[in-house]
């Protein structure tokens, strides 16, 4: 247990998301794009990614791997952010403010991950 406490907090943070999957999947389902097929099945393999990437963080030999998988990963949902910000019934009540604010966080996290790199 030699890496920073950051790492860890981020490992958890995608773990509890991807649990969060599997527990509200409709909630993912209402802003996921009309052009992504099987839904529910998308949800189901982003929840799965999420949880074993985030264990893969804590794992030396898979660090590096999932701190890419974990970049990659948001970047494909980019997609769903920016079909959230697309209409009324795909920002899920959000107010555009927040979803807006959402963008540049989502390049902060991929930042927060490229930084373990080492």
């Amino acid at each position: 247990m030699n890496e920073p406490m950051g790492l860890y907090i981020m490992a958890a943070m995608y773990i509890f998301a991807g649990l969060i999957h599997f527990i509200k999947p409709k909630m993912y389902m209402r802003i996921m794009p009309k052009y992504i097929p099987n839904h529910k099945v998308m949800v189901y393999l982003s929840g799965t990614a999420e949880i074993v990437l985030g264990i893969g963080l804590c794992v030396p030999v898979l660090k590096a791997i999932s701190i890419y998988g974990i970049i990659a990963m948001l970047a494909v949902f980019l997609l769903v952010h920016f079909y959230m910000l697309s209409s009324k019934r795909a920002s899920a009540g959000i107010p555009k403010w927040l979803l807006l604010l959402r963008l540049p966080l989502q390049f902060g996290l991929m930042y927060w991950a490229w930084i373990y790199l080492n």
